[in-house]
């Protein structure tokens, strides 16, 4: 029977499957048959599985084995849901009192402004989702199946019945299937049958009438194996399975909204009945004062849709799927879009040792037996100085190695399995001692699989009429089950003395950096003994991982973005704080780490113990419960904490985590499914990127949010002013409408989809709660809102007082310099240590393209006839664009000026 790879993965060869139950498969009920029913039911050689042929016409039949998920956003409701807005309600309420006071020629520009606001929000969204929907289908399940009698993985959804899967401990379940070989295999059934605890699996058949959490012979789509490993047949999949019948009775989901989109929602809602009632006060206003009754009623109106910032939603989900691709193309990809926002407040980052800061290239660099220190060289054939010459007990050392072990080797020689195990598998093989022939003198026949609590694992194999318990695992656990020692003549008792030797040389060996592995046998008359008492100390394995070349500038980049990284692992204390000191996460000479049994409860740790451990950067020998009080601990302390993690234990810590990152490469699919973002290369340097990348992501959306509301206001506070004051509407409302299509859309997605500030990771995280908008933004944009509404009223003034000109071609004047002080506008939102020429917005393509495209436009509404008569406006003389030119500088001069003063008006 093949195996898959990874440590305590695969069924290997040699374990045997008991033949009991009823002859008579039944397709019903197969958890109440014998394998072998169920097999021949299913019509396929459990040896070799099914053919690509067999599986293919199997397929046609079925179907994919796939849950009936709800369908992707046609086109057309995206289309549709543009006109579901108040916004768009309003814009139709001022389109019909147009067409009913007789104004056609105003009330057809309105209803092409709400297509033209309706196409930007449809194709913009459009790619958005689409785009979404193209990055999640990239995280799929696979299963390890036999066909044609080989070991491949696949996409679960090509799974038909009758597949023979193999499993192991971490992998989702892909389908309902009945077992054939387990070994020691538990199942996570909660998610279906609300079980806590994983439950215990067999071969045995049970009653047909069982209920579904009884059948332990069974495994079911959607639930995970958590220990052990075994091989199934498919009985079901897709829409059959248990949990496709649950999916029937669930009504279709609620699209996901994030937190931040949440947040816009709220805000464009309170503006809106601020707004309303400044539009009424305006309009009512002038009605008092004589002016036209439908002229003020289209004018509030306006004023309504102006100050409304509709634009919000489209670039918010713009901006977060632009950032999901831009992670994913830095090899992050994104589960949950909600966790593009959370990573920018990212102030604690935990992480594991093995394969994030290190390579996870192990390579086996010291063996020590009792008396000897072996050192090897692998690139040199392991030549030492025993080589040809292998003592009893270095020779044992080796076979355990390569007993107690799921790697495998492929017919091209590779070897393929969990990092560790190929490396003890290359170090036996080094000095000629191969695993298939150690298997055919000595059956593998059952297996104790690793253990994170008791750390350590077990094979059992039969040897001629006894048989022979291999074990690997920390040394402080191997040691204490361990009640021999082998020398180079016999065993020997291994008494105190001998034990603190073996520590000694343990501790010697991890503050080289070295990780340590234990390795223990006994031969016993019975298959039944128990697996971790009366053993026999072999020896311990120094294997070298060094670490990641990328690692310490990414920690020094933490450190000067206010972000604590935090080391936890399972390894020994000595080498963690070697591999520490190494990638600069403690100094040297600082010795500042904390074992998994020093820690305290954290429900009863006083102030002082809680705060002491907050500074604590490396924790050592943690076991999977101890990562969940080290997470609340941070959480506690009011830090956004991302958790990295690997094993089916480290799932809930994952999902405890506010961000949990997953490893693609090492990782197994339970810890995948319960993780907001996946590495697909397992480096630390790209979870720094996301959260750098999170923290442009937030900043655009405040600096697009600041620019699109200080607009708006200077636009209701243009009108508001003139009316109040009795003066003449320096904007009609077509002009409003034109503006707020023109100059706020384009600059806002602009800003939205920018590079960013590259001094991001230079400032302190922002608190979790921390809203899009604090107070001194609220005073920043009535600030610019003052200045645009000073300069608009300045032009008005010159245009009316100096320059004469009639109050029509007058409004022409305002209404081009409140344009162009908006776009103008765009290059107050730099941040406030940038410099004024070199800057984030100046060097944004997307800014520079949306000015000359709204610059276009604005000209095609002074010199196109029709649309010049559409907008009432009339071509400025030079003295009037001199007037424009002029006072649409004013704010960007004075905000400039500001910000090189130091005025906090910055986004920041």
């Amino acid at each position: 029977m093949p195996s898959g790879p990874g440590m305590n993965e695969g069924v290997q060869p040699g374990v045997k499957r008991e033949q009991d139950g009823p002859a008579v498969a039944t397709d019903d009920a197969p958890w109440s048959v014998s394998p072998d029913a169920v097999a021949a039911s299913a019509g396929v050689d459990v040896e070799n599985g099914l053919t690509d042929e067999e599986a293919d016409e199997r397929r046609r039949r079925t179907g994919p084995n796939d849950l009936r998920r709800r369908k992707p956003r046609s086109a057309w409701s995206l289309f549709v849901a543009q006109f579901r807005s108040l916004v768009v309600a309003l814009l139709i309420g001022a389109a019909v009192v147009a067409f009913a006071f007789g104004e056609n020629l105003e009330a057809w520009a309105i209803v092409t402004v709400i297509a033209i606001n309706a196409a930007l929000g449809f194709i913009t969204e459009l790619r958005a989702v689409r785009s979404m929907e193209a990055l999640f289908a990239l995280s799929r399940v696979t299963a390890r199946v036999l066909r044609g009698g080989g070991t491949r993985e696949i996409d679960a959804v090509e799974l038909v019945p009758g597949d023979v899967v193999v499993l192991a401990g971490g992998d989702l379940v892909p389908a309902d299937m009945r077992l054939i070989t387990a070994s020691k295999l538990q199942a996570d059934e909660s998610s279906l049958t609300g079980e806590s605890m994983p439950v215990g699996k067999s071969i045995d058949p049970v009653d047909a009438g069982s209920a579904l959490a009884e059948r332990s012979s069974m495994l079911y789509k959607g639930t995970s194996v958590t220990r052990g490993s075994g091989v199934a047949v498919v009985t079901q999949t897709g829409m059959r399975t248990e949990l496709g019948r649950i999916t029937e009775l669930v009504a279709e989901a609620v699209e996901e909204r994030t937190p931040l989109e949440v947040r816009l929602d709220a805000l464009g809602r309170k503006l809106i009945w601020v707004t309303l009632g400044i539009a009424a006060l305006v309009s009512g206003a002038g009605i008092l004062r004589g002016k036209d009754l439908f002229l003020m009623i289209e004018t509030g109106i306006a004023l309504a849709v102006a100050s409304i910032p509709e634009g919000l939603p489209i670039v918010a989900t713009i901006a977060l799927a632009r950032g999901v691709r831009i992670m994913a193309r830095r090899n992050a990809l994104i589960n949950r879009l909600s966790s593009v926002e959370t990573l920018g407040a990212a102030g604690v980052i935990c992480t594991d040792k093995t394969g994030t800061l290190t390579e996870n290239r192990m390579t086996v660099v010291r063996l020590a037996v009792a008396g000897k220190d072996v050192r090897l060289d692998e690139e040199e054939g392991f030549e030492t100085e025993i080589a040809g010459d292998l003592t009893s007990a270095v020779r044992s050392a080796l076979e355990v190695g390569a007993l107690c072990n799921n790697a495998t080797r492929a017919e091209d020689g590779e070897t393929s399995g969990d990092p560790l195990e190929v490396a003890l598998h290359a170090a036996a093989a080094g000095f000629g001692i191969k695993q298939g022939d150690l298997l055919t003198d000595c059956e593998r026949v059952d297996e104790e699989a690793f253990d994170a609590d008791v750390k350590m694992m077990a094979t059992v194999h039969r040897c001629g009429d006894r048989y022979r318990y291999a074990v690997k695992g920390a040394p402080e656990a191997v040691l204490e089950a361990c009640g021999y020692e082998q020398t180079d003549e016999a065993a020997s008792p291994l008494d105190e003395s001998r034990r603190a030797a073996w520590e000694e040389k343990n501790e010697a060996l991890a503050a080289g950096g070295l990780r340590v592995l234990a390795l223990a046998e006994k031969y016993s008359d019975s298959r039944e003994d128990a697996p971790y008492e009366g053993l026999v100390m072999l020896g311990l394995v120094g294997m070298a991982d060094p670490p990641r070349s990328d690692v310490r500038p990414s920690i020094e980049r933490c450190k000067s973005a206010g972000i604590q990284v935090v080391m936890v692992t399972g390894d020994q204390p000595v080498t963690a704080l070697g591999i520490g000191r190494e990638v600069g996460l403690v100094d040297e000479g600082e010795d500042l780490v904390v074992r998994g049994n020093e820690l305290p409860a954290m429900d009863s740790a006083t102030d002082e113990q809680k705060a002491r451990l907050l500074r604590v950067p490396i924790f050592a020998r943690v076991t999977p419960a101890q990562k969940l009080d080290l997470i609340a601990l941070h959480q506690g302390g009011g830090h956004v904490v991302a958790m990295t993690g690997d094993g089916v234990n480290d799932a809930p810590a994952l999902q405890k985590a506010d961000i949990g990152i997953a490893m693609g490469r090492r990782g197994t699919q339970v810890a995948r499914e319960a993780a907001d973002m996946v590495l697909q290369d397992d480096a630390f340097s790209t979870i720094v990127a996301a959260v750098e990348q999170g923290r442009i992501i937030f900043g655009n959306i405040r600096r697009f949010v600041l620019y699109l509301l200080s607009c708006n206001v200077s636009e209701v506070m243009v009108v508001a002013a003139a009316t109040l004051v009795g003066g003449p509407l320096p904007l009609l409302p077509l002009q409003i409408l034109f503006l707020n299509l023109v100059t706020d859309i384009f600059p806002a997605l602009a800003l939205g989809v920018g590079a960013g500030d590259p001094a991001v990771m230079k400032r302190k995280p922002r608190a979790a709660n921390e809203p899009v908008l604090l107070r001194r933004h609220w005073l920043v944009i009535a600030f610019y809102g003052v200045l645009m509404t000073a300069s608009v009223l300045g032009a008005l003034f010159v245009a009316l007082n100096v320059l004469h000109l009639p109050a029509e071609e007058a409004v022409t004047l305002s209404f081009l310099t409140l344009a162009f002080a908006q776009l103008l506008h765009v290059f107050n939102m730099r941040s406030k240590d940038s410099s004024t020429w070199k800057n984030e917005v100046v060097q944004n393509p997307f800014v520079w393209g949306a000015i000359v495209l709204c610059t276009g436009l604005l000209l095609g509404a002074v010199y196109v006839p029709d649309l010049a008569e559409v907008l009432s406006v009339h071509r400025p003389d030079a003295m009037g664009w001199l007037t424009v030119a002029g006072f649409s500088l004013i704010p960007l001069v004075v905000g400039q000026v500001v910000l090189i003063l130091g005025g906090n008006t910055a986004v920041e």
